[in-house]
């Protein structure tokens, strides 16, 4: 059941969304060659903390950590341990706070130092295609045309859409309806009201769209053919002025 919500509760999932926005930046600060994953995850956990907010993430479905850090080809719910990032690696930090009951989500991937062109390129694609999305999330609109527009946008430059994983509705919990696939037709699925709010999460794979979840942690997907991956993300209301986005640290 898809929940509409207040301006009261909008207001509230503003405020966390802009918590896990500056959660998500202070973690992609941290993403140097040298760091452990861990290190990365502390920092992002301390942030949230501090200011008056609990992990979204921790303990969700049994997740030990406060974010999500994938590396490379791994695509999301990267668990943080020892690993050392090195000079080149892409990360994605995958991040939500919880703020008086409700929820921020958002995601981006980062650059540990000069990435490759194909890394760079993969990461600006699928950076951009989240916004074309987030262009189409208006009311009177249909999840089927967000779907699309990442899709075709994506897919026109040679890249691949993960289709086992999506986005959803954010409010008291972090996943609620509607899901909000990364492919799909024009004009089908969930007509967009005023009041809706959904996290848009495009995840774009370099090579074949197929993952795997091979990690004995039980929890890591990684793509099928070890190509690289990129994941960005931003929690939306969708308001009579347009999409707004909730996520945004300013």
């Amino acid at each position: 059941m898809v929940i509409v919500k207040t301006a009261a509760e909008i207001k509230k999932l503003r405020e966390a969304g802009r918590l896990s926005a500056l959660a998500l930046k202070v973690g992609g600060e941290a993403v140097v060659p040298g760091v452990t994953t861990a290190e990365i995850d502390r920092v992002i956990h301390d942030f949230i903390v501090k200011n008056g907010a609990t992990p979204s993430f921790l303990n969700l479905y049994g997740f030990p950590a406060s974010a999500c850090i994938s590396v490379n080809d791994e695509l999301i719910h990267g668990i943080p341990g020892n690993r050392v990032i090195q000079e080149g690696d892409i990360v994605t930090i995958d991040v939500g706070a919880c703020l008086d009951g409700y929820h921020g989500d958002n995601a981006a991937t980062f650059a540990a130092g000069t990435p490759s062109e194909e890394a760079r390129r993969l990461m600006d694609v699928t950076r951009e295609s989240l916004f074309k999305g987030i262009e189409m999330a208006t009311a009177g609109n249909r999840i089927g045309d967000i779907s699309n527009a990442v899709q075709t946008y994506c897919e026109e430059r040679g890249y691949s859409v993960v289709r086992e994983y999506v986005g959803h509705g954010v409010g008291r919990q972090v996943h609620e309806d509607p899901e909000v696939p990364n492919y799909g037709k024009p004009g089908h699925g969930v007509r967009l009201v005023n009041g809706m709010v959904i996290a848009i999460e495009p995840m774009i794979n370099a090579g074949t769209r197929f993952v795997v979840q091979d990690n004995p942690n039980g929890w890591t997907v990684r793509t099928k053919d070890g190509k690289l991956c990129a994941h960005f993300e931003n929690t939306i209301a969708i308001t009579p002025n347009g999409p707004l986005i909730l996520t945004d640290p300013n």
